[in-house]
C-alpha cells in the first residue's frame, strides 16, 4: 500500500506533461474558433455581395420605362455583374424584379442565391452552420411622381 500511494504522489508532482494536456483541452475549443471566423467571415461575404447585386439591379432598374422594362434592367444587370463577384457563382443566382404589391410606386429587386454547394457548407460542421439559401431585396421608389 506505502508503494502505491508514493507512486501516486510522484505522478501528482510531476509537472512534465502539463503542457500536452494543457494543449488537448484548448485546441478542439480554437479549432472550432477558427472554423466559425472562417466558415461566417465568407458567408458575410456571400452575403454581402448578394446584397451588393441586389442594390445595383434596383438603381439600374430604374432607367426603365415599365414595369417588364426595369425587369429586365434588373435582371441583365445581374447576369452582366455576377462574374465581378469572386464567391458568387452566377448559375445559382435567380432574379425576381416586379413592382411592390402593397405599393405601385416601388419596384422591388429580390437576389436568391443557393449557397448549398459554398465550400462553407462542405467543411465539417463544428460550429452550427449557416442556412444554405440567402435572400436579398432592394427596394427603389419611381421617381418622377
Amino acid at each position: 500500500m506505502g508503494r502505491f500511494i508514493r507512486l501516486v504522489n510522484r505522478i501528482a508532482k510531476c509537472r512534465r506533461a502539463v503542457a500536452a494536456v494543457e494543449f488537448a483541452l484548448i485546441f478542439p475549443v480554437f479549432v472550432a474558433l477558427l472554423f466559425g471566423i472562417i466558415i461566417y467571415g465568407s458567408y458575410f461575404a456571400v452575403v454581402h455581395s448578394v446584397q451588393q447585386l441586389a442594390a445595383e439591379a434596383a438603381r439600374s432598374s430604374i432607367g426603365g420605362l415599365s414595369d417588364s422594362e426595369r425587369s429586365t434592367l434588373a435582371q441583365n444587370y445581374v447576369t452582366a455583374n455576377a462574374s465581378s463577384y469572386p464567391l458568387i457563382a452566377a448559375k445559382h443566382l435567380t432574379v425576381d424584379a416586379a413592382p411592390s404589391p402593397r405599393d405601385a410606386n416601388i419596384f422591388v429587386v429580390t437576389v436568391d442565391y443557393d449557397a448549398s454547394g459554398m465550400f462553407f457548407n462542405l467543411l465539417p460542421h463544428f460550429v452550427p452552420a449557416p442556412p444554405p439559401n440567402i435572400v436579398r431585396t432592394a427596394v427603389i421608389p419611381r421617381g418622377g411622381y
